[in-house]
């Protein structure tokens, strides 16, 4: 899959600027900005590239055959999005304590329109697992991608606080779509 990765940066004429930490293959990654279907591509090429084996969220009226078996190859976690979350995300932080090798990439504009109330459940499965947050990005006007480990955040319990530093990193990151970034 590296190979892979590689090749579909090169193709995008990204590049990948990214440091590996160990950390990162049992971690809540977050991804931003979110506002083009494209993102997952050059973001999944780039985990892939590091070795990060990334799960996502996705909702479970897309697994029908034959797409469910690629959305799980690819490392989707289905979602019903009608009943309780509680059970799930219960199962998620449970998977992400009790797995060495998986991480989740969560996407928290939640919808690639203009969103400047980021949902907060990324930050709560961290805090919950015990597990850092790694801060993913994908610059277009720069033409790269990466996740770093100095980007990390340990989840303090102060939400608020801890985000005026995630803000604070993605500023200057400009999305496909910069109208439709908002943080």
């Amino acid at each position: 899959m590296k190979i892979i990765g590689k090749i579909i940066l090169k193709l995008g004429g990204f590049h990948l600027q990214s440091s590996f930490s160990e950390q990162m293959k049992n971690a809540v990654i977050i991804e931003a900005p979110h506002t083009s279907m494209w993102d997952f591509v050059w973001g999944r090429a780039g985990l892939w590239v590091l070795g990060i084996k990334c799960h996502f969220l996705i909702k479970k009226e897309l697994f029908f055959f034959p797409l469910n078996f690629i959305l799980r190859g690819l490392g989707a976690v289905p979602v019903n999005r009608g009943k309780d979350g509680k059970g799930f995300f219960d199962e998620i932080i449970h998977q992400l304590r009790s797995k060495k090798n998986f991480s989740l990439i969560l996407t928290p504009e939640g919808t690639r329109k203009a969103n400047p109330n980021w949902k907060k459940g990324y930050y709560f499965i961290a805090q919950q697992s015990e597990k850092p947050i790694f801060l993913a990005w994908i610059d277009y006007k720069k033409k790269t991608c990466g996740v770093n480990k100095e980007n990390m955040i340990i989840p303090s319990g102060n939400y608020n606080e801890d985000f005026e530093k995630i803000r604070e990193f993605y500023k200057n990151i400009n999305a496909k779509h910069p109208q439709q970034f908002k943080i």
